[in-house]
């Protein structure tokens, strides 16, 4: 669930009712898949405020898990600044990569780093 945009950080949050494991916590898959997808909507939120369209894929990642998710999730995502989609109004393709915190309980729980690229 989106909660903020300000146009340099996105942030998202989701229930942890469907999304919990055994032990209670949350699933590992969905805590990778919760980071993949709040980098990628943040690539697609640039596109659209650049009034560009590209395919957006994800290239690499990494993921750590510092501590289990007890509580529901708050992912932030912060834009590089010297990113810039130009390339993509042309016919051409731009990468970066975004790092990504997942913090439960105001303490941080995971972090990932996604290199996505868009390809016009």
């Amino acid at each position: 669930t989106p909660m903020s945009y300000d146009g340099n950080r996105f942030t998202v949050s989701a229930p942890m009712a469907p999304i919990i494991n055994l032990h209670q916590t949350m699933f590992a898959g969905s805590i990778y898949t919760l980071m993949t997808l709040t980098g990628w909507g943040m690539l697609w939120l640039q596109q659209q405020i650049a009034g560009v369209e590209g395919n957006i894929v994800l290239a690499d990642a990494n993921i750590r898990y510092n501590a289990p998710i007890t509580e529901a999730p708050i992912v932030t995502v912060i834009w590089p600044e010297a990113i810039t989609l130009a390339p993509l109004a042309t016919g051409g393709k731009i990468k970066v990569k975004l790092e990504v915190q997942l913090h439960c309980a105001d303490k941080l729980c995971a972090t990932f780093s996604g290199l996505y690229f868009s390809l016009a």
